[in-house]
């Protein structure tokens, strides 16, 4: 039987690693914690969406890239990743 992941951790590592950050912190501040590391993330995610947004303006504006193309690329790409996906997601359930 195996057990659930996130991220290579399992369970007992993520149990762990929370009673690790509650010592260290302490519980009280641990809602603080958390929402320092949410709007670090969120930063982050709005910065790599700029810089994605102002690369892919700059690229069509010189004509390097064709989007119309580059859609029909991402949606292939889309579908073989789900049909391996489907077919992994078969395999493992066989075990």
């Amino acid at each position: 039987m195996q057990h659930p992941t996130l991220l290579f951790i399992g369970g007992t590592e993520i149990v762990f690693i929370l009673f690790i950050v509650v010592l260290v912190f302490g519980a009280d501040k641990l809602p603080e914690v958390a929402r320092g590391l949410g709007k670090g993330m969120r930063t982050l995610k709005d910065a790599t969406n700029d810089i994605k947004h102002e690369v892919t303006k700059s690229a069509k504006e010189s004509n390097i890239i064709d989007t119309d193309a580059a859609k029909d690329i991402q949606q292939q790409v889309n579908k073989i990743k789900d049909e391996v996906e489907d077919f992994s997601g078969s395999i493992k359930r066989n075990k």
